[in-house]
């Protein structure tokens, strides 16, 4: 036997949807008095925003007045204001978790504000803020600044490891730091992108470890991440890394035996490569050595000007000005960059 609801619980189920779907389509969008504004800053890896609304003083008296002193602040207007950071990070030294926050301030006359971080991240202004609630909370200086209209966040001094944030709003500013550990952030990151797609291509590989060699950093796992490059495809890109990381970490034996591996690959070098080669042995102080590589590149690419220009200078380094001469005239003579020209000029003049 088929069963019916009731007609008037019909009839409440469809005036209810009436009225729901004509009160969205009654609401309409329309300038807020103050503005919503988003500012994003990326420190290192790590991502910090901010979320909020801006009044305009518009007249009135902003500190003892609009916001009144000694009072829980949204910092902003109408919603919190709302701060969020991708990963961990010290504020002004003390330790804040990636996260999202409700940001409130306590104004003071004559003394430091309170910065508040509130684990509630959103909320209708800071009317229901609960104190026990807080992630973080710090103090922080204030000082007299140029006139700004609405309130206005910024972040100042950007580095890759540290930032600092000001808030500026009529003639008053503040700010606080924010501190990141790179290092960590990047390592960690790579170590997970090393899980995914990535670990089937030696460019992978290669680039995590490139970045260790850049920043002097993590060189034991760096070498394992190159042998794994290595393994899937062994190239003069790979292997002159590697041989950065065993002259770093002092293992004389094992660069030799990757000098001998990448100069096995130079008759299938690119010229580059066999430059880049060259400057190698040249810095390691086998002068001779060099000389041989660069010839062997003038030989295969006689029309290059960087290759003379190369074994110029290995020769110059080996006290054979009259050579060292010969080849930088033929590399001028075909040379076409300007700034390249007067190089070798300034060098010959030398000479």
């Amino acid at each position: 036997m088929k069963r019916f609801l009731p007609a008037f619980l019909v009839t409440l189920i469809a005036v209810f949807f009436l009225v729901d779907d004509a009160g969205a389509q009654s609401r309409i969008r329309a300038p807020r008095v103050s503005p919503h504004a988003t500012v994003l800053q990326t420190i290192g890896m790590t991502d910090i925003a901010i979320d909020y609304h801006r009044p305009a003083v518009r007249g009135r008296t902003i500190w003892g007045g609009l916001v009144p002193w000694d009072r829980v602040w949204r910092a902003g207007a109408n919603e919190n204001t709302v701060i969020s950071f991708t990963h961990d990070v010290l504020v002004e030294g003390n330790a804040l978790a990636a996260g999202r926050y409700g940001l409130h301030m306590i104004p003071h006359e004559n003394e430091d504000w309170e910065i508040i971080f509130s684990n509630h991240a959103e909320a209708g202004g800071s009317f229901s803020y609960d104190e026990g609630e807080d992630a973080l909370r710090i103090s922080v200086a204030t000082d007299e600044a140029p006139y700004v209209d609405r309130l206005l966040y910024t972040f100042d001094d950007p580095m890759n490891t540290d930032t600092d944030i000001a808030m500026s709003w009529e003639n008053l500013s503040l700010y606080f730091t924010v501190e990141v550990d790179m290092e960590a952030v990047v390592l960690d990151s790579l170590r997970t992108q090393l899980r995914g797609i990535s670990r089937f291509f030696w460019q992978g590989w290669q680039q995590a470890a490139g970045w260790c060699v850049r920043n002097n950093t993590n060189q034991a796992e760096a070498l394992e991440w190159i042998d794994r490059s290595i393994a899937i495809q062994q190239n003069f890109t790979n292997l002159s890394l590697k041989g950065q990381l065993l002259q770093a970490t002092g293992d004389e034996e094992g660069a030799a035996a990757n000098r001998e591996a990448m100069e096995a690959m130079l008759p299938t070098a690119t010229e580059g490569e066999v430059n880049n080669f060259g400057y190698m042995i040249m810095g390691q102080g086998n002068v001779a050595k060099a000389i041989e590589i660069f010839r062997m590149n003038v030989e295969k690419h006689p029309d290059s000007w960087n290759c003379h220009d190369s074994l110029a200078e290995a020769y110059a380094n080996n006290d054979d000005n009259e050579r060292a001469r010969e080849l930088y005239e033929k590399a001028l003579s075909l040379v076409e960059d300007e700034t390249q020209k007067a190089r070798i000029e300034g060098i010959l003049s030398g000479l």
